[in-house]
């Protein structure tokens, strides 16, 4: 087994044999996952991240041409610019690693809007309204805690601090939230 370079004058073309590319391909993965591009860890915990933020995006516009009650909207506002900063901190470090972002599928986000629609069709109280999303921040809270601890040891320091932050946020909300119950 060995690297055979064709270097007879010909483009410079050189021929690495099957065994050999599958080597390499693993020694680079290996190689950058200790130097500056992220580990499978740590993109998974990006783009949950990622995705995490944008379902709340979603959700609070959508919930913000529901509610009357101003000062539920001036904080779901509040809340929208948080989401925005963790889902543009997410995608940011995932591109500048050479990854693309992974956002919510389409199955996702037409379950969610349908989930929302149905659930203030009955009753668009504020109250009602801050349960669904004291519902959802618990939800983003156990799904963070469970991946900090899943892979306590194996993600980047700043990556595991996104998260920490995330999950932070998170709880914040669900204290402000009960305010409006």
């Amino acid at each position: 087994m060995g690297v055979y370079w064709n270097n007879n004058g010909k483009n410079g073309n050189s021929t690495i044999d099957i065994e050999d590319s599958f080597i390499i391909s693993y020694v680079k993965k290996w190689i950058y996952s200790k130097g500056d591009t992220l580990m499978n860890a740590d993109v998974e915990f990006l783009n949950y991240v990622y995705q995490n933020s944008q379902m709340g995006i979603d959700t609070l516009e959508q919930l913000l041409e529901i509610t009357e009650d101003e000062k539920l909207q001036t904080y779901l506002e509040k809340q929208i610019e948080g989401y925005r900063k963790f889902h543009n901190e997410a995608r940011d470090i995932l591109n500048r690693s050479g990854y693309d972002e992974k956002g919510l599928g389409t199955f996702e986000k037409i379950r969610t809007y349908l989930m929302v629609n149905l659930q203030t069709m009955a009753d668009d109280s504020t109250s009602h309204i801050a349960k669904m999303l004291i519902q959802g921040s618990s939800m983003g809270i156990t799904e963070a805690v469970k991946k900090l601890h899943q892979y306590e040891n194996d993600v980047e320091k700043d990556v595991k601090k996104l998260m920490e932050r995330l999950q932070e946020f998170e709880e914040e909300n669900v204290e402000k939230l009960k305010e409006f119950l």
